[in-house]
């Protein structure tokens, strides 16, 4: 089972900081750097480097807002992330059942 998956993607969704910046956008519908930043526990300056980077693959729309600018998910490239999460999880689940049939086939021929 060959599973294609996109490094920049996962790598941007790899770190902690912008998966729960994602949370934020999501449940809040946007937000800005200053905004993110009053409820993450990084300055506004590393919230807008993880939104860069956020932005470079695809995950977030900007919008300027005045000084500002508005982040919003991208839901067609999260939806894409996700999808391949299901994929890569499926692929692993049927390793693992694979190597569970093995050990038990070893155990068998042991207890025999």
């Amino acid at each position: 089972m060959s599973v294609t998956v996109d490094d920049d993607l996962w790598s941007a969704v790899g770190d902690p900081i912008r998966r729960r910046m994602l949370d934020l956008l999501l449940s809040g519908g946007g937000g800005t750097a200053t905004t993110l930043s009053e409820r993450l526990p990084v300055t506004r300056q590393a919230v807008a480097k993880h939104l860069g980077v956020l932005d470079r693959v695809g995950l977030v729309h900007v919008t300027p807002s005045g000084r500002e600018r508005l982040y919003q998910v991208d839901e067609a490239q999260l939806a894409r992330a996700v999808a391949q999460l299901s994929s890569v999880g499926a692929a692993w689940d049927a390793r693992l059942q694979r190597i569970k049939r093995i050990a038990e086939a070893i155990q068998r021929s042991k207890d025999s």
